[in-house]
């Protein structure tokens, strides 16, 4: 999400970026709500609630490392 900026992106945007699809990703973007990192302007989008957050993304996180996919247990 920090590579395109700070407008609410489609969650199936990230998922592409990801090499994942929307609900592979779904639990994850979950707990980022819950943890109040994201929130969800409109059906589908989420975006940072943090004002420049993506900008520290950038710079914290200088490549991202898309982990193999497992499984969530229940």
């Amino acid at each position: 999400m920090a590579e395109h900026g700070p407008a609410p992106l489609k969650a199936a945007d990230v998922a592409e970026v990801m090499g994942r699809t929307s609900e592979n990703l779904a639990p994850t973007r979950a707990e980022l709500i819950n943890m109040g990192l994201l929130y969800t302007p409109e059906h589908g989008y989420a975006a940072f609630t943090v004002p420049h957050f993506d900008k520290f993304i950038l710079r914290a996180i200088a490549e991202l490392v898309v982990p193999p996919l497992r499984r969530r247990r229940s």
